[in-house]
């Protein structure tokens, strides 16, 4: 393995830096290739056919380009519907991201535990299974907030964004029936840990997760024993379109160094 083959992260837009972010704990000197589908963003609204068919195209011109030892889809809508289309179309490992069900299950007292992803990702059977393999005693309330998704992105572009509006794009999965007895919250979409602290303040009685860590984990594991640079290099981040790009000053906290658009 060449040291300077990069990890690939992949993801409609912003959310997949809170993946990023735990590996470059793991993985200080790992080179970095952070791709963003702004594009197609926001995925959530897309069928499952276009979905499934652009992300593997995609992904397949960045591996050709970029030559990674492996692929990362830091995105749960993404996952839940091109995971194994990209594996087929691939010659890498490919490390997926889904909804953090089990670990909230086992965390809930209440056992009544929140889905809060996009419109695609809460109603892909994917979750269904998760919840029936891991959660078979909680009661799942899901709700699929395109809001939350542009208020991260918001965010990330610099802009100030309150816990108010965070409280009023997710307050629906909590009004509905059950919802007042949601004790842990699955953030089942990658951008959403970047409203962690908004989420905290606006809903305090709840506890959060999300699969960042232990996709992380995953990560160092696939790459085990392999050769790295003997330094830390500034990640590059792509962007198919000009549209979403946030600041350099932004990005740096996740040591993204330079921009690029496909």
């Amino acid at each position: 393995m060449d040291a300077n083959a990069p990890i690939l992260f992949f993801d409609s837009g912003v959310g997949g830096l809170s993946v990023l972010k735990p590996t470059r704990a793991l993985l200080p000197n790992a080179p970095i290739i952070y791709a963003a589908d702004s594009a197609g963003f926001p995925y959530g609204k897309r069928s499952e056919a276009e979905i499934a068919s652009r992300v593997p195209a995609l992904l397949g011109r960045l591996v050709e380009r970029f030559h990674p030892r492996l692929a990362v889809i830091a995105c749960n809508t993404a996952s839940t519907i091109a995971l194994e289309h990209v594996r087929s179309a691939l010659d890498l490992p490919v490390v997926g991201t889904v909804p953090a069900i089990k670990p909230a299950a086992e965390m809930s007292k209440s056992r009544v535990i929140g889905v809060l992803g996009t419109e695609a990702t809460v109603r892909q059977p994917y979750v269904d299974d998760l919840a029936a393999k891991f959660a078979a005693d909680c009661t799942i309330i899901r709700h699929g907030s395109p809001e939350l998704l542009e208020l991260a992105e918001a965010k990330l572009g610099g802009e100030d964004v309150g816990a108010e509006a965070v409280r009023a794009a997710a307050q629906p999965m909590f009004d509905a029936p059950g919802g007042e007895r949601i004790d842990t919250v699955v953030l089942a979409c990658t951008h959403f840990p970047l409203l962690d602290q908004e989420l905290r303040v606006a809903f305090p009685q709840v506890s959060y997760v999300h699969g960042g860590d232990g996709i992380a984990r995953r990560i160092a594991h696939l790459t085990r024993d392999q050769a790295w640079p003997s330094a830390p290099s500034e990640g590059l981040m792509l962007f198919t379109s000009t549209t979403r790009a946030p600041s350099l000053t932004a990005l740096a906290h996740f040591g993204i160094g330079e921009i690029r658009t496909l």
